[in-house]
């Protein structure tokens, strides 16, 4: 093992591993502690760990070659978009061929951190023991503390019929011959809406506000394909491109009795449903606008109309919480953690947050990228800037988002997926290069 800090990963999902594999083939000494008996996190359905997302009808809505890691394609008879437990025996595969399973302690889940005296990080695991280590990684997720509505609409303590948030929808027998009203506009509520609309009673979306819908192909490909062409450009002229393509090849919104979306394409986080569309031009889904109260078995919709309803799935989105710091150590209110490059605490030393981020695209090819960026920090190859650049860089980043984005919790870590993945690889020389200089002035004084 190298001398670099003694680490801690908490989590073994996508993040998790891919930071793993890139400190083991990097000689670091670490433990990953998982709670489930299993990799994957999110990706496996009923997971013992109790806080998947994942049902039955989950399909990644970013192609496989684009969401598959640089070294470890997924098998070529995958299908394009393949479904969640496809992904979850991939990440299987990975940890496996990379060889680092027996560093992953599975079954076990991290209680505590704590700042040590003297440096480094106290650890209590849930088997009571508490380990001390040099630097800690934080992979634990951020699709997996439920987001209500905010505030809880009027009637719903007395609600007679069922209400529940999409983390607890499992599968279609929940929703069998039922009067379902599904609130949200992202990728769960489309696909809790299409699976609703083939095995309940009847199926209402309401929509807090509108939403771009992007099929998942265009022009016979799949859709990030294509908008492979665009990643080059800049967003002012990518995301204007594609939104004349969609409006070609699919219509607007409310040809298919949506809302119209109140902004550009690319200025929110769009939507991805390959079915979405298909099921509202054959009236197997009714269009609502946002919940105004409910009472009895009685939803009341602010148009005024109100409909029967057995269940009310809230698609409502999730915060990003760490139960393991203390609320004054690290807390991410509103969900807003200011981070240099989406990952390093300007306060802590030797603290990480890969996957802490919701791009448009898919996270693991970032997280790999992030992981080596730890990698080489932990290692002493990678310097942080000063403290008053890393504020810079957080200070501009979060004015150009308020610019670009609807205001909304879910657009607090919103990045393009290639963009950042360059800025990552530009972060990791230029870090590179303040490790060099600042070794050359050591040797010097």
């Amino acid at each position: 093992m190298s001398t670099a800090p003694r680490t801690c990963i908490i989590g073994a999902g996508s993040t998790g591993i891919a930071v793993a594999k890139a400190l083991y083939e990097r000689g670091i000494d670490f433990d990953s502690y998982e709670l489930s008996d299993r990799v994957g996190g999110n990706w496996v359905l009923g997971n013992v760990n109790g806080v998947s997302s994942s049902y039955s009808s989950l399909h990644i809505n970013t192609s496989r070659e684009r969401m598959e890691y640089s070294d470890y394609p997924m098998p070529k008879d995958y299908p394009d978009f393949p479904r969640h437990d496809h992904i979850a025996a991939y990440f299987d595969d990975y940890v496996d061929h990379f060889g680092f399973r027996d560093r992953i302690k599975f079954g076990v889940g991290v209680e505590h951190v704590e700042p040590a005296e003297g440096g480094g990080f106290d650890v209590r695991t849930s088997e009571g023991e508490t380990v001390h280590y040099d630097a800690v990684v934080v992979a634990n997720g951020h699709h997996w503390d439920a987001r209500w509505p905010e505030p809880a609409f009027p009637g719903s303590d007395t609600f007679e019929g069922e209400q529940i948030h999409a983390h607890d929808y499992k599968n279609e027998k929940q929703l069998r011959d039922k009067d379902v009203v599904v609130l949200g506009m992202g990728n769960s509520a489309m696909d809790i809406a299409v699976d609703a609309s083939y095995h309940a009673k009847s199926t209402i979306l309401a929509a807090r506000r509108g939403a771009w819908i992007l099929p998942k192909y265009l022009f016979g490909k799949p859709v990030d394909k294509e908008n492979k062409l665009l990643d080059h450009m800049p967003a002012s002229v990518r995301w204007p491109i594609l939104q004349k393509l969609l409006a070609s090849q699919v219509g607007k919104p409310s040809d298919y009795g949506l809302p119209e979306p109140d902004h550009k394409l690319g200025h929110a986080h769009p939507t991805v449903s390959g079915r979405i569309l298909d099921r509202l031009a054959h009236g197997a889904i009714t269009v609502k606008p946002n919940i105004a109260s409910l009472e009895g078995e009685t939803v009341r919709f602010t148009d005024g109309t109100e409909a029967h309803t057995d269940l009310v799935v809230y698609c409502t989105g999730y915060k990003i919480t760490f139960p393991f710091f203390d609320h004054e150590f690290i807390s991410a209110d509103d969900n807003r953690l200011r981070l240099y490059m989406y990952m390093f605490h300007p306060d802590v030393e030797n603290l990480y947050f890969p996957g802490l981020i919701q791009p448009l695209g898919a996270i693991m090819p970032i997280a790999e990228r992030q992981g080596v960026l730890i990698g080489e920090s932990l290692l002493g190859n990678y310097e942080l800037p000063g403290r008053a650049e890393m504020e810079h860089e957080i200070d501009e980043r979060e004015e150009k988002m308020r610019k670009r984005y609807v205001a909304s919790k879910r657009h607090t870590i919103q990045v393009d997926a290639e963009p950042y993945m360059r800025t990552l690889a530009k972060e990791i020389e230029a870090g590179r290069e303040r490790a060099l200089s600042g070794a050359a002035a050591s040797v010097g004084a």
